[in-house]
């Protein structure tokens, strides 16, 4: 068999935890499997070197950011190869040049494109564990381009993918996908196993157990894949095609902080005023969530829609630059959250959105925005009253 396994920043953090890894892979090893292993930096080393980075220059080169950024995964995998021979077993690390992981020019939230699969061969013919650096692929200019927070786990889906391994280990510091964040949802239970579809929707709308484009991939490649923990030999959460809790209503609950609404008032009420002020926002490369139009009134609308912090400045620059539309005023704020239920059993039972609002009333909680699809409901909500709207919430749906 071949297994590739991913082993997060937690999990590596420091001698003690590298070398619990460590055992772990030549146990894999030693039962005949082809390894490849895939690191992240250690523990909070990537959050260390972009504060360095900002104390040097607050609005540093994105590429030059990248470069820096990527030596993190360089540290682990070459630390872990050493931790590896010291057990006595054949190790070898490789970064994404030397793959090659070949990726976009999107300095900071690159892609994938393709992974050149003949080094890694190669070195698994030799007999050797490959250990390879997550978050990080080459561009067409020979530059490193990292994929993105959590982007490591998106390498270890795709070289699962690329070299048709039998098993895909996503390993963490929590023993499984949760029906919601163990550590802000006090009744959270874990899941014996999950579709893509929930999983996708649960990482996309703040759930931070698996990268989204992972799960994408996962998907697409119908790959085998398995969320554990490094700390515990405790069996993880399945993530397939057809879930085992496909009766459950509600799968999972999500709260992502990391949002801001932006909201445009009295904007002229004729076609193609939506148009422009979005592909404006798509020029400068600013991703919208939830979107919200009102209805028109003295011939104007107001539209409001939420971005992540990060992008709340560039979303603002682009309304500043903003040609052919005319508009009253531009408001924002950051302190809000949105709270997410998702469940592929949600659009075949009426009432669950009557029962989301009513853990919300009951909690005198206001709702500020709502965006639906056929397996999740997101609410807006004020940030302060986030952990406690997710808390009603799963214990309306999930007992």
């Amino acid at each position: 068999m071949l297994i590739v396994k991913k082993f997060g920043g937690t999990s590596v953090q420091n001698a003690e935890r590298v070398q619990n890894v460590a055992r772990r892979i030549v146990e894999e090893y030693d039962k005949g499997n082809k390894v490849v292993v895939v690191l992240s930096a250690q523990g909070h080393t990537t959050d260390e070197l972009i504060a360095k980075a900002k104390e040097l220059n607050p609005k540093c080169s994105k590429r030059e950011l990248d470069m820096l950024l990527s030596t993190g995964e360089q540290q682990s995998v070459a630390l872990m190869a050493m931790a590896i021979h010291a057990l006595g077993y054949p190790a070898i690390s490789l970064n994404a040049n030397q793959c090659p992981i070949l990726a976009t020019s999107t300095y900071g939230n690159a892609r994938i494109k393709d992974i050149d699969t003949n080094r890694i061969n190669a070195e698994l013919d030799k007999k050797n564990i490959v250990i390879i650096t997550g978050f990080q692929g080459i561009n067409k200019y020979g530059d490193i381009t990292t994929l993105g927070r959590g982007g490591s786990d998106t390498s270890a889906v795709a070289l699962a993918a690329t070299l048709k391994a039998d098993l895909c280990e996503i390993f963490t510091d929590v023993d499984g996908v949760y029906t919601g964040d163990p550590r802000i949802i006090k009744n959270a239970k874990k899941l014996k196993s999950i579709s893509y579809d929930e999983m996708l929707e649960l990482a996309s709308l703040g759930a931070k157990v698996l990268h989204n484009r992972s799960v994408e991939l996962a998907k697409k490649y119908n790959v085998n894949l398995v969320v554990r923990s490094s700390l515990t030999e405790e069996e993880g959460t399945v993530v397939k095609e057809e879930s085992l809790v496909e009766k459950m209503i509600v799968t999972g609950v999500a709260v992502d902080k990391d949002v801001a609404r932006i909201s445009v008032v009295g904007v002229p009420d004729i076609p193609g005023m939506a148009f422009k002020i979005f592909s404006n926002l798509s020029k400068h490369k600013v991703s919208v969530d939830i979107i919200l139009q009102s209805i028109g009134r003295e011939s104007s609308k107001d539209i409001s829609f939420t971005v992540s912090k990060d992008e709340l400045e560039p979303a603002l620059k682009a309304m500043e630059d903003l040609k052919g539309v005319s508009y009253e005023s531009i408001s924002y704020d950051k302190n809000i959250a949105k709270v997410s239920i998702v469940g592929a059993g949600m659009d075949t039972n009426s009432g669950v959105a009557s029962d989301l609002f009513e853990a919300l009333y009951s909690s005198a909680i206001n709702v500020n925005m709502i965006s639906t699809s056929e397996i999740k409901i997101s609410v807006l909500v004020e940030e302060k009253e986030a952990e406690r709207a997710a808390n009603a919430i799963h214990d309306k749906f999930i007992r």
